[in-house]
């Protein structure tokens, strides 16, 4: 190794330990009523499963009560958040078409002592389908959702929602379950591309289906600070939506894409990694921007 690699390691060790510091010292609050988010876009391999789970887990290791709903069919954020997802297993296919509560379908991961999924199962599959002839078939998923929060014996402080890369009927029934949306938008080459779809098909949702969902964050995703292409597109996007982009950016990671095939979130396979400790940073950064002044916790991971 050379004088200069040698150097350019130390300032990465440097900086690591500066962030985990810094992050050491943040309270993060927690918000009085449960935020529900779906995290969304219609373009594939942004980074959108990875997303839900990683963010999820963070908060629950900041302290939150955090619930994550996978709607996808592919059953990648159950996978990642080692949570049963076989056919028979009671899932959120139950819960659509009303043959179960949401209840019936949670499940403990492996995680976190903090954090619940309720899993998709192939079945979903060919929900879109089914729903088509059933009553209220665009709010199925937030009935459900709101009974079982109703009934909750502890508040849950998040719930996430992880949605297929797709406007379809599951897709529709996540945006009008949730009040918030989190777009993350990965570096590269046609980063907005069919971005411009998404937020006018959000607005169709806001203006006839549920008016109080909010846009309210976007997360940079496969960032390499290396390539002038990556800083090209943080400087467009962080353009065109100032208010909306998280300061934290997450890298592009070999322990963030192997994490999963170990059915784990980056933060139980390499806590200690730079992908983790950009997840933890977003998930500090999003319970700061959402939360009431007043409610808070400590650090907890």
């Amino acid at each position: 190794m050379t004088d200069s690699e040698k150097s350019l390691v130390g300032d990465h060790l440097v900086d690591k330990i500066r962030r985990r510091r810094k992050l050491a010292e943040t309270v993060s609050p927690l918000p009085s009523e449960t935020r529900i988010i779906t995290v969304s876009n219609q373009k594939g391999g942004v980074g959108k499963t990875t997303t839900t789970v990683n963010l999820a887990a963070a908060l629950a290791r900041r302290g939150a009560r955090v619930l994550v709903i996978d709607l996808d069919p592919q059953g990648n954020a159950s996978t990642a958040l080692g949570v049963l997802h076989r056919p028979e297993v009671t899932s959120v296919y139950d819960v659509l078409l009303g043959d179960s509560g949401l209840a019936d379908a949670l499940q403990p991961t492996t995680d976190h002592e903090n954090l619940w999924c309720v899993p998709s199962t192939i079945n979903l599959a060919g929900a879109e389908i089914e729903l088509v002839s059933l009553v209220a078939r665009e709010q199925r998923l937030r009935t459900a959702l709101q009974s079982f929060l109703d009934e909750a014996e502890e508040m849950y402080h998040y719930v996430f929602i992880d949605c297929p890369p797709s406007l379809g009927l599951l897709t529709v029934n996540a945006f009008v379950a949730a009040n918030e949306v989190l777009i993350p938008i990965q570096c590269e080459y046609y980063a907005l591309e069919g971005l411009s779809q998404l937020l006018g098909n959000i607005q169709l949702i806001q203006k006839h289906l549920n008016p109080g969902l909010d846009i309210s964050t976007i997360l940079l995703t496969m960032y390499d600070a290396r390539t002038n292409l990556a800083q090209e597109v943080a400087r467009e996007v962080r353009t065109h939506f100032p208010e909306k982009v998280l300061s934290a950016v997450i890298p592009r990671s070999v322990r963030i894409s192997e994490a999963p095939s170990y059915g784990q979130t980056v933060h139980a396979y390499d806590g200690a990694s730079i992908g983790a400790l950009a997840y933890l940073e977003a998930a500090a950064e999003v319970a700061e921007r959402g939360a009431d002044v007043g409610s808070s916790t400590e650090r907890r991971d």
